[in-house]
């Protein structure tokens, strides 16, 4: 996974896009849901306010429909609307919805002292991630290293589903078909695009050992390392990402990362299964 910005991020993963289920389980559509869903989806993305009349415009909705969704989501406090210019904006009973999700356990407050190790031993940015049931990637937690150089994002940060080395993860362990994934590979923002060949090579490469490596792709400049924390049927649920400075991470460094960081990803993989799961 790469650290594009929160507004590239957004771009990537517009407010309309549905909920991809897990396969097998049949998801009946519940447009009230959906559309709401969608307004705060968009809302998220933006940087100011916005009248009702864009968010409809922007979502395809019918006016009246909008409203009546807009005046919920502002009676359970997750909108705010300015009496006076009538423009809607997220609320603050998202930040406790966010709060619940960072403070309740799992993975994300496990995560933390092992990226914290990691930022120290190898001066990276580490994160840990969850992989959507959108099949995006969204970031819980970061830990930042004492260099002067910092790759920066922010926890909620959603990247695009094949991005960076999460992505070759996601590539390896979907079960998707090559031709599925040559389709989804295409729609993936990179500064240095590699080939579908020599991206599917780098694939199989990581169903081999275990981690996946982007160097200089997604970001020129930059390497990323990531690693696999898997559910206890084995599907992949979150990563560890160590991100860095190519010139500071030559081939022994990133092995050496990247075994440690196999041993922190089983470690934290047993702790989330739980004894004698």
């Amino acid at each position: 996974m790469a650290t594009r910005s929160p507004k590239a991020a957004a771009a990537a993963t517009p407010a309309t896009t549905a909920t991809k289920p897990a396969k097998g389980v049949r998801v009946r559509p519940v447009p009230a849901v959906t559309r709401s869903i969608a307004i705060l989806r968009l809302l998220g993305e933006q940087k100011q306010p916005l009248a009702l009349k864009t968010v409809a415009q922007a979502l395809d909705l019918v006016p009246s429909t909008c409203l009546h969704i807009l005046r919920v989501l502002v009676a359970e406090d997750l909108v705010t609307v300015d009496p006076t210019t009538k423009r809607y904006a997220l609320g603050t009973g998202m930040i406790s919805l966010a709060r619940s999700v960072l403070e309740g356990g799992g993975f994300t407050q496990l995560v933390q002292p092992v990226l914290d190790r990691m930022a120290g031993q190898f001066g990276v940015t580490a994160m840990g991630v969850e992989i959507t049931a959108r099949q995006t990637v969204l970031v819980l937690a970061i830990s930042q290293s004492n260099q002067p150089f910092r790759v920066h994002t922010d926890v909620g940060s959603q990247f695009d589903t094949l991005v960076s080395a999460t992505g070759r993860l996601i590539a390896a362990y979907s079960g998707e078909s090559w031709p599925v994934l040559k389709a989804q590979f295409a729609q993936v923002v990179w500064d240095q695009a590699p080939t579908f060949t020599a991206w599917k090579k780098e694939v199989e490469l990581t169903r081999e050992r275990g981690w996946a490596l982007d160097r200089d792709n997604f970001m020129a400049g930059i390497t990323v390392v990531a690693v696999p924390v898997l559910s206890s049927g084995g599907r992949l649920v979150n990563t560890l990402v160590a991100v860095g400075l190519t010139s500071q991470l030559g081939a022994a460094r990133v092995q050496q990362m990247a075994q440690v960081m196999q041993r922190e990803a089983a470690e934290l993989s047993a702790l989330l299964v739980g004894p004698g799961a």
